[in-house]
């Protein structure tokens, strides 16, 4: 045997280890949560264009003659839809014009923000909605009765913000308290009746946003509620040292906003840290287990309801003790409706919950602006909303519109939360 055939063989060298970037790009396109929402906007904001254009006599009149000169109906459009996103954005988000004047001396601060400020107004009670609905959905139940726990949230707020008549920061604690208390029993009654006779919680909260609704209609109009002097559906005015603090002027953005963000590192950690969001994630992925394992999931579905409630009262005392400052039957809005919305945009997640909320905030805000400059419907906004969630829920069709690759050889999950 010859010294050569006796040789060891070579190592291979190892394979060179792909750098962050090769990674990155790699799963850029894969079908992922992230990649999926951020096309869903895409094709929201395209399809709204059309829209945009369709909803525009002027511009459609230049489509009649397209064969024969189409730069005039192209570039009618073109302007017509970089001018509507372009007020949507300025409108939401701040003006550059804005800015520049108040660098060169001519304009305010305050007016350079006010956009933003609006944005942010808009947010925050739908934070508190969303994570409402993502917290219950991650433990197996459909919380549908947001708007309801919002409105009792109001209720409760407002006649404590206006009854106790309190130093200043104590009676904007006991009104939030207030309002938090009124939300989580308006959830802690589905939850029981879910625990303990096993009605659908669907059920049961679509009726108590139906019993909220109209008791604060009844409420509002009578006496020692109802405010004096007036015959409307108006309550007292919630008292200063209630309500929440803004900047004031054409600011309005109020500590709502930043209780939202506190709240919602408070969810996030009560989810992936404490033993009782093991338990309602476990319950949430497999209840049958979750009771073998010697977890108590009717206590599990209480106290989950009651904690979801909670987060919606906090919504709704958010606005009234922020932005609306009395009762009325329509102070709640539908921001427990559109929690609903923006927990499903946010995937279930705290904070892609808040990211969610900040978007419609920007859709709310900048569509006031878009309506008022370029004259496109406020209406318009609700459809890109719609849109979005629609391309949310049907992530098969974002998947197959862009041949995304699949997410698991690329490596990255994409299975929404458990709901």
């Amino acid at each position: 045997m010859t010294a050569e055939a006796t040789a060891p063989a070579p190592e291979k060298e190892p394979a060179e280890k792909e750098t962050f970037l090769n990674v990155f790009l790699r799963n850029l396109w894969s079908s992922n949560s992230v990649t999926v929402t951020v096309l869903s906007i895409v094709l929201a904001v395209i399809i709204g264009a059309v829209l945009i254009v369709v909803s525009d006599s002027a511009v459609l009149a230049k489509f009649s003659y397209f064969t024969a000169r189409p730069g005039d109906a192209l570039d009618a459009s073109w302007t017509l839809i970089s001018s509507a996103y372009s007020d949507l954005l300025k409108g939401s988000l701040g003006d550059p014009q804005a800015f520049s004047d108040w660098f060169a001396g001519t304009g305010t601060w305050q007016a350079a923000f006010a956009p933003l400020s609006e944005t942010l107004t808009y947010s925050a009670p739908l934070v508190f909605t969303g994570l409402s609905v993502s917290l219950a959905f991650r433990g197996g139940l459909f919380n549908i009765g947001a708007q309801g726990q919002a409105v009792l949230g109001c209720i409760a707020a407002g006649v404590a913000g206006f009854t106790f008549g309190l130093p200043i920061v104590l009676n904007l604690l006991v009104a939030l308290v207030a309002g938090a208390l009124g939300g989580a029993l308006w959830g802690f009654l589905p939850g029981l009746l879910k625990a303990r006779t096993g009605a659908h919680e669907v059920i049961t909260t679509i009726m108590l946003n139906y019993t909220a609704g109209l008791f604060l209609a009844w409420l509002v109009i009578q006496k020692g509620v109802q405010q004096p002097g007036r015959t409307d559906a108006i309550s007292k005015v919630v008292a200063e040292s209630a309500q929440l603090p803004s900047f004031g002027g054409v600011l309005r953005v109020n500590l709502g906003i930043v209780l939202a963000v506190l709240v919602t590192a408070g969810v996030a950690w009560l989810l992936n840290r404490s033993a009782f969001g093991f338990e309602l994630r476990a319950v949430g992925s497999n209840a049958h287990a979750a009771r073998t394992a010697g977890i108590s999931v009717a206590k599990t579905y209480t106290l989950l309801m009651a904690v979801a409630g909670g987060l919606a009262g906090l919504g709704g005392a958010t606005q009234v003790l922020g932005t609306a400052y009395a009762l009325t039957p329509s102070v709640a809005g539908n921001i427990g409706f559109d929690g609903l919305l923006v927990a499903l945009l946010g995937r279930n997640r705290p904070w892609g919950t808040l990211l969610a909320a900040i978007l419609f905030g920007v859709l709310r805000a900048g569509g006031n602006r878009m309506q008022s400059y370029t004259g496109i419907s406020l209406e318009l906004v609700n459809v890109l909303q719609a849109l979005i969630v629609i391309f949310i829920a049907a992530p098969a069709l974002v998947k197959a519109i862009f041949r995304l690759r699949a997410a698991r050889a690329a490596g990255l999950g994409v299975s929404p939360a458990k709901g």
